[in-house]
């Protein structure tokens, strides 16, 4: 029995992604032992990177972003990053290893990927505590200090300002910067707040990669639970049900990719091992976004929990 002999085809229809195969999906998942296998579809310059702990996850992430920064400063060329809130951890130890290798920002412009909206794509207050921008300032511009990126350098996904980073990233790659993307993947498989479920909105892959941004975005119900469960101490009536986001047309041109997948919780319990599997084992396909990001070069950062085995038992 799974899920497909038990569910009605109402319930699959209007909760499941359309486009999602179940039995692919969970096919992808293997025993713990072969995360690593390299896949025919892989950048031959992508590799999954285990953490036995989110101390060691966080440190090692941390300290990738850092080496991205620092490498850049030292050929004299320019970096734009794309950020995620989410996860989080990494930011203290890149603010460590800048502070102690004395590198700055100065040469770096910062893309935060997301940010809550309504359907107009107005956003909070970036004093609210809830806001991306408030979230990343606290996290990484302010404990940087004189070594910050410059508070012009960094950009925000307003209504407003949202639709201009097409154009200011590639004013910044036409001058020879590097775009990094640094991510996490979401339990539905989204990369920034791009959900799934767009995908029926465009006839080819083509065209869905070549959407740059959303305004005013509609959240995946899932989506929604997991923000309440890691962002709003599982206060579902909180979460945000829309949000501004960054494409495929952004996040699939970055140079480089620094992901990471921390999503346990305790007592055996976690929220991200599928998405995780799913993401290096499914192949790329529109209805998956995170699926993409094995074909970009890079690291993925996972805690060694959510290789599994992922297996039914009671908690």
């Amino acid at each position: 029995m799974n899920l497909m002999d038990t569910m009605s085809g109402s319930l699959l229809e209007s909760f499941f992604p359309q486009g999602w195969d179940l039995d692919k999906m969970d096919a992808c998942i293997g025993a713990p032992e072969d995360v690593l296998a390299r896949q025919a579809h892989w950048n031959e310059g992508f590799a999954p990177v285990p953490c036995d702990s989110l101390a060691d996850f966080d440190v090692l992430m941390g300290h990738e972003i850092a080496m991205q920064v620092k490498q850049t400063r030292d050929e004299g060329r320019k970096c734009a990053f794309i950020l995620p809130v989410g996860p989080m951890g990494m930011y203290r130890w890149t603010v460590y290893f800048l502070r102690a290798w004395n590198v700055d920002c100065h040469h770096v412009t910062t893309f935060n990927m997301d940010e809550w909206a309504d359907g107009e794509g107005n956003t909070l207050p970036c004093d609210n505590p809830a806001a991306f921008q408030y979230a990343m300032e606290q996290a990484l511009f302010l404990p940087l200090g004189e070594l910050t990126v410059p508070p012009e350098q960094r950009n925000f996904a307003t209504r407003a300002n949202l639709p201009t980073y097409p154009q200011k990233i590639a004013a910044l790659r036409a001058e020879g910067a590097k775009l990094v993307l640094v991510y996490g993947v979401g339990r539905m498989c989204h990369i920034a707040f791009w959900e799934p479920h767009f995908a029926a909105e465009f006839a080819t892959v083509e065209e869905w990669k070549r959407q740059s941004y959303r305004l005013g975005a509609k959240l995946h119900p899932l989506t929604i639970e997991q923000n309440a469960i890691t962002s709003f101490k599982s206060r579902t009536t909180l979460v945000p049900c829309r949000a501004n986001t960054i494409g495929p047309g952004l996040f699939l041109g970055a140079d480089y990719a620094i992901g990471g997948c921390d999503g346990v919780l305790s007592r055996g319990m976690q929220w991200q091992g599928l998405s995780f599997w799913a993401t290096l084992r499914y192949g790329p396909d529109m209805w998956v976004p995170s699926s993409f990001v094995p074909t970009l070069p890079g690291k993925l950062f996972f805690h060694r929990e959510l290789a599994g085995p992922l297996v039914a038992e009671c908690n």
